[in-house]
């Protein structure tokens, strides 16, 4: 009974509705910092979107470093060949 005097007390004199207020614009606040926090995961420097960009150029690379290996064989062995050495491998 004395709780309920007391919650009604407080809103009479506005204190009850200032730790209303209070709450919501806590509440608010930290929502608009997870909002903030999401927002630079998804879209920041250290973004999932750069993530991906820098596995699909990885993959490239990997591509590129292959293909490389491959022509400079070959070009070794013509190399060899118009040399007319025999390849030391």
């Amino acid at each position: 009974m004395d709780k309920i005097k007391e919650e009604l007390l407080d809103r009479r004199d506005g204190t009850g509705l200032l730790r209303t207020i209070w709450r919501y614009a806590l509440f608010g606040a930290v929502v608009i910092v997870v909002a903030v926090y999401v927002g630079l995961l998804l879209f920041g420097t250290n973004s999932v979107e750069v993530l991906y960009t820098l596995k699909v150029q990885k993959k490239s690379l990997e591509r590129s470093i292959k293909y490389l290996k491959k022509e400079n064989a070959r070009l070794q062995k013509e190399f060899f060949e118009l040399k007319e050495l025999e390849p030391t491998e």
